[in-house]
C-alpha cells in the first residue's frame, strides 16, 4: 500500500462528542445549511488517538481519516504500513510507531468545566503511559457576542488540598472560581498549559490545541451548562484522591503565568515573501513544536518532519513533486516526513501552522 506516497494527505472532518456544547463555527467550516451548537465541539486532527468518553463508546472515535484517491483510509494504519516515510527513522528509534502530536479545533460555546491534565511522571507510575498530556492554545477568533474572552491558567491563589477537596465534593464552584483570575485573550495569542496546571477554556474561544496525544483529563467541575459530567468521566473512573494527585498546587500571579508560559515568538527566517516564527518549542516544551508562517509569494519549505499543517488564514497552493492543492483557511492536511519540501504559493498572503512531535 504505497498510494499516498507523495501526496498532501486533506483530513477529513473528525468531530468528537465532548461533556461540554459548542461546535456552531466548526459546522460553519464544513459548510452545514443549519450550523448550531452541540454536543460535538471538538474536530481532532492527525489523530492516531480514540477518544475516551465513557457512555458513548465508539471504538473509532477520535481517529483521524485522510483521502487518498477518494477513499477514506484511517492514518494510524496508514502510518503502520509506512512508518519510516511518514515519521523518519529518527523518530521511529526514539517514539516508535506514535506521532507523539495531536491538534485539535476546539470550539467552546459556555466556559469549560475546571480541569487539570497528568504530567508525564504521573502517567508512568498511574496510567501506564509514555505521555501526559501538556497541551498549546493558538487563539483564532473569539464569538462577538461574548465580552470578555479568557482563559483560566494556573491558580493564582491557590487551595491547600483539603480545601481543593472540600470544593470538589460540595460542588463550591464560587470557591474553585476565585482561585483563577480570568487571563483574556485574542487571536494570535499563544499559551501553553502544562501538565499539572489546573485551568479551563472561557465561552466563546475558537482556538487550535496542540498536545500530547493522549486523551487523560481530570474534571472537577461536574454541571456543564445543565449537563452533568458522569461519575466514570470526571476523574477517568477513578476516584476524587487521584485526581488531587494531578494538581499543582501553587499560587501563579497573573504576571508569571504572562511570563512562564505565554508563548514568544523567535523568527527563524524572514524575507520580502516569507515570514517563518517558532511559537512552541524547547524553550517552554519538550513534547512538540508549533511553528507559524506567513507567506505572501512563492516559495519552498523544508518541513520539520511529520507534520499536521493547517491553514489558519488566507488560502494558497501547496505542491510536491507529483500534486499541487489548493488549501483554504481551516484547511488541514498531514505532510508525513519523507516529503521533505514543499512548494507554497499564496496570491493574497495565507498564515499556516505547523505542528510536529517533539526533537527525535
Amino acid at each position: 500500500m504505497r498510494e499516498h506516497r507523495g501526496k498532501i494527505l486533506r483530513l477529513q472532518p473528525n468531530r468528537v462528542w465532548r461533556t461540554y456544547p459548542g461546535g456552531r463555527i466548526l459546522d460553519c467550516m464544513e459548510g452545514r445549511t443549519q450550523p448550531a451548537d452541540g454536543s460535538f465541539p471538538e474536530d481532532w486532527l492527525g489523530s492516531t488517538v480514540r477518544a475516551i468518553n465513557p457512555g458513548h463508546e465508539d471504538k473509532n472515535e477520535g481517529l483521524s481519516l485522510v483521502n487518498v484517491d477518494g477513499k477514506p483510509l484511517f492514518l494510524v494504519d496508514l502510518i503502520a504500513a509506512d512508518p519510516e516515510y511518514f515519521l523518519g527513522a529518527r523518530h521511529l528509534s526514539a517514539f516508535g510507531m506514535n506521532p507523539m502530536v495531536l491538534v485539535k479545533y476546539l470550539d467552546s460555546a459556555v466556559r469549560l468545566p475546571i480541569q487539570v491534565h497528568p504530567t508525564i511522571p504521573f502517567s508512568e507510575r498511574y496510567l501506564n503511559a509514555s505521555c501526559g498530556k501538556t497541551e498549546a492554545y493558538y487563539i483564532l477568533s473569539t464569538r462577538p457576542e461574548v465580552a470578555e474572552p479568557f482563559i483560566y491558567l494556573g491558580f493564582q491563589r491557590a487551595p491547600v488540598r483539603q480545601q481543593l477537596r472540600r470544593m470538589i465534593l460540595e460542588q463550591d464552584i464560587v470557591a474553585m472560581e476565585h482561585c483563577f483570575d480570568k487571563i483574556p485573550v485574542k487571536p494570535g495569542d499563544v499559551y501553553l498549559v502544562p501538565g499539572g496546571l489546573p485551568h479551563a477554556i472561557g465561552a466563546g474561544v475558537l482556538m487550535v490545541e496542540v498536545m500530547e496525544p493522549t486523551d487523560f483529563v481530570a474534571r472537577v467541575e461536574f454541571n456543564v451548562n445543565g449537563r452533568m459530567i458522569p461519575e466514570p468521566s470526571r476523574f477517568m473512573g477513578r476516584d476524587l484522591d487521584f485526581a488531587l494527585e494531578m494538581f499543582s498546587l501553587e499560587s501563579f500571579p497573573v504576571k508569571a503565568v504572562e511570563e512562564r508560559w505565554r508563548c514568544k515568538a523567535q523568527i527563524l527566517e524572514e524575507d520580502s515573501i516569507l515570514r517563518r516564527e517558532s511559537l512552541v518549542d524547547e524553550r517552554l516544551t519538550d513534547r512538540f513544536r508549533v511553528a507559524r508562517t506567513i507567506i505572501h509569494g512563492q516559495r519552498q519549505l523544508r518541513i520539520r518532519g511529520y507534520t499536521i499543517l493547517l491553514v489558519v488564514e488566507g488560502c494558497c497552493t501547496v505542491a510536491t513533486d507529483s500534486e499541487k492543492v489548493h488549501l483554504s483557511t481551516y484547511d488541514r492536511v498531514v505532510i508525513p516526513h519523507g516529503l521533505g519540501v514543499l512548494d507554497i504559493e499564496s496570491v493574497a498572503g495565507a498564515t499556516l501552522l505547523e505542528c510536529n512531535p517533539p526533537e527525535s
